[in-house]
């Protein structure tokens, strides 16, 4: 009978101390790396059109010369992308929301905690006074996981010195896990915070996007309004110069009697809205100008001073657009607004599995396993950890509010916003085919319009080259003169008009579904499109 208490005595122990060790392994081995995710926050010419460059290509003047800035369409894109200052404010943004992914892994770190103290005392027994001092020190270490297991490692020591009994010191290690059976199980429900804060982080990735691919396209538009704006001074100058002519023409012929003096008049007139006009066009210029150096921000003192000379001339691209359905693809695949509506739904999946986890009542299991020491010196107890001395207890804890209604206002709450998430995708898509369909009618009427405003600028070129020969032979008036030269340079102007507004359309179209960026080779975070089922 005595062999067989002995041999159950020995594999109780043995198992403890398998299980003690075990549990320490499992603490220190089982910290899977949790770390915040990496964004590449470049944003200008790709890596490969930096590299390889194209030969010939004019160098880009970075930087105003003699208060003048020399630039192309793509120098601008350049400028703008390394100076504007709103690009800069914006670009912190995902920055900022990362700093969220670091405080939600934060909860999986490892705690450390410990204290120190000292006691003193004084007592009378028997007409004899004994002193007795108490030192203790403590310590621990644990950490949360994402399985729901909270483990420790604690360890602590007691010296109890005294004048009667002499020192006594006391050491304890153990070990305690607590691990989530129902509420707060499982990695699923633990990592919703740190993949919520991960998409939060993508979700400001995508508008940046959106932000740059807006500041791409308003700066091409502007600076293809600018060149429209110098070509209108041109043109007004020129008519100016006509009306000036023309008013001294019509002088010298009421002057030798072959005009009437009334004819005067209507030169005049001519003169002074064609003045008025040209007003209008450099105060035009001007705004434009400035809303230009604004975008483009180029590294100077004197900013508002510098003039610009675009080198580039309006024309009519080479472009074959695909199918209306094909744009339409793209835009719903491409665009940062639908990919972030799209990331906002996967967030509210991952909300819906934490507030179904909060509906189950909290029950958690726990088990404890000690050793100690127990001599009349530090290492000697330190030493007597290794004997049979040890202190074991497991058990179970149930939690459960009655009613549980904030849990379930929590659930419906999650429910009722990733419906709201699904119905905004849905109307989005939808206003994103109407945009693309009407830009789309755009770029066509457009194109059209290009070919009709040339010929129409033929035609009243011909038509003001009549009036003048009819003029000279005196079978004309100064006034169908003046409204001849007024239609040929609105003519002019419109020509001019509709080869940009065509630029300016195929810019709006890239722009709404998404391939701006892609088209003009530039590289921005959010460039791979957000798969719906993922």
């Amino acid at each position: 009978m005595e062999l067989g208490s002995k041999l159950v005595f020995i594999k109780e122990e043995d198992v403890l101390t398998a299980l003690f060790c075990l549990m320490i392994t499992v603490l220190m081995n089982s910290c899977a790396s949790l770390e915040a995710g990496r964004y590449n926050d470049y944003i200008g010419v790709t890596v490969e059109q930096k590299e390889s460059g194209n030969e010939g290509e004019k160098e880009v003047q970075l930087t105003p010369i003699e208060g003048t800035l020399k630039v192309g369409v793509r120098d601008a894109l350049i400028l703008a992308l390394a100076n504007n200052r709103s690009l800069k404010v914006e670009k912190f943004k995902p920055a900022v929301q990362q700093t969220s992914e670091e405080q939600s892994l934060a909860q999986f770190d490892f705690s450390l905690r410990g204290g120190l103290s000292f006691s003193k005392r004084r007592d009378e027994q028997s007409g004899f006074f004994t002193t007795t001092d108490a030192t203790s020190a403590d310590f621990g270490i644990s950490r949360f996981f994402p399985t729901g297991t909270t483990a420790s490692v604690e360890g602590t020591w007691n010296r109890t010195s005294s004048t009667l009994y002499g020192d006594q010191h006391t050491m304890r290690f153990g070990v305690t896990v607590t691990q989530a059976l129902l509420k707060g199980y499982g990695v699923d429900v633990n990592l919703v915070s740190v993949k919520q804060a991960r998409l939060d982080t993508l979700i400001s990735e995508y508008e940046l996007r959106g932000f740059v691919e807006s500041l791409v396209s308003q700066v091409e538009t502007t600076y293809w309004d600018y060149v429209l704006a110098q070509k209108q001074v041109k043109i007004i100058e020129e008519s100016l110069a006509l009306a000036e002519q023309q008013l001294k023409q019509t002088a010298e012929r009421i002057a030798v009697g072959k005009l009437a003096e009334t004819e005067m008049a209507a030169a005049e007139a001519e003169l002074a809205l064609r003045k008025q006009d040209l007003i209008n066009a450099r105060a035009n210029l001007a705004v434009l100008r400035l809303n230009l150096l604004r975008l483009l921000n180029p590294p100077t003192a004197n900013l508002w001073d510098i003039e610009i000379i675009p080198l580039d001339e309006p024309f009519v691209p080479d472009v074959q657009l695909d199918s209306l359905e094909t744009h339409i693809k793209v835009a719903l695949r491409m665009r940062p607004e639908m990919n972030q509506a799209k990331l906002q739904i996967q967030r509210g999946d991952l909300e819906l599995i934490r507030t179904k986890n909060g509906l189950l009542p909290k029950l958690d299991v726990f088990l404890t396993l000690g050793k100690s020491g127990y001599a009349d010196s530090f290492w000697d107890s330190f030493s007597n950890l290794d004997g049979k001395r040890y202190d074991f207890s497991a058990g179970v804890s149930f939690e459960f509010p009655l009613g549980n209604r904030s849990a379930k206002a929590q659930n419906v709450r999650s429910l009722l916003n990733h419906a709201y998430a699904v119905k905004s995708v849905e109307n989005l898509a939808q206003l994103i085919e109407m945009d693309v369909r009407t830009v789309y009618i755009e770029i066509n009427r457009a194109k059209e319009q290009v070919e009709a405003s040339a010929a129409t600028r033929k035609l009243q070129e011909e038509k003001l080259r009549a009036e003048n020969e009819k003029f000279n032979v005196g079978k004309s008036t100064t006034f169908l003169v003046a409204q001849a030269q007024r239609d040929f340079m609105q003519s002019q102007v419109a020509e001019i008009e509709s080869v940009v507004k065509y630029i300016k359309a195929l810019i709006e179209l890239y722009r709404l579904e998404g391939s701006l960026l892609i088209r003009r080779g530039i590289s921005a975070p959010g460039k791979e499109p957000v798969d719906a089922a993922q």
